[in-house]
């Protein structure tokens, strides 16, 4: 939701790995659990990337599982922003002391998941959890300014999933980051991501230029 949370995860884990002395610290994005394109345009899916339905939460549980269980090499797959797709290869995490996990549902339930019921959900193993809140118009800048600069970056990559965006104007690509955000992310934000903040255990709320203005504890 373009909020900061990949910009935080980074920040945590430098902290992390070098106060109060040398750490492992590792960082997981829930994007490398999203099934792969072919499947989710099969499922008709492809609509709802991001939303519950999207992920292969089995798989993230295993995932989860076996970091809890001490499990010393762990194989993770790895997602592209640019290919807006699971690449064909694995990357392997080793006996981290710490890890940091990023993503959209990180603290959702099985209210969630009735599509696909099952009993055990992320936020049973972890230990603590932060929610990175901002108004709605905020974060709708937010979402736009970040395609905006994928425009003139990544989407230039010929081989881009997104590549023929980057040859419009701005001004057209901004009419449909604005439907994207309409049709796509404001729902998913409504009813799968919002219903789970008071779940968090530390909720930092932003303001203009992710000023944190907030913060609040839980104890």
């Amino acid at each position: 939701m373009s909020v900061g949370k990949s910009t935080t995860g980074r920040l945590l884990q430098v902290l992390l790995s070098n106060y109060p002395h040398k750490r492992n610290v590792g960082l997981v994005t829930t994007d490398n659990f999203l099934f792969p394109n072919e499947l989710l345009k099969k499922k008709k899916l492809m609509d709802k990337k991001g939303f519950p339905e999207s992920y292969d939460i089995h798989k993230l549980i295993k995932f989860v599982s076996d970091l809890k269980s001490g499990v010393k090499k762990i194989k993770i797959p790895v997602y592209s922003h640019v290919f807006y797709d699971i690449l064909p290869f694995y990357k392997t995490m080793k006996t981290p002391d710490i890890v940091i996990i990023e993503g959209l549902n990180v603290l959702q339930s099985g209210m969630d998941y009735l599509h696909d019921p099952h009993h055990v959900f992320i936020s049973d193993f972890v230990d603590f959890s932060i929610y990175i809140d901002a108004s709605e118009s905020l974060l709708k800048k937010w979402y736009i300014d970040r395609l905006l600069k994928f425009k003139k970056q990544d989407f230039t990559n010929p081989a881009a999933y997104f590549y023929n965006f980057s040859l419009l104007s701005d001004e057209k690509f901004i009419i449909i980051a604005n439907e994207f955000w309409k049709n796509i992310n404001v729902k998913n934000l409504k009813k799968n991501i919002l219903p789970t903040k008071k779940r968090a255990n530390l909720i930092l709320t932003k303001s203009f230029n992710h000023i944190i203005k907030l913060i609040r504890l839980r104890i």
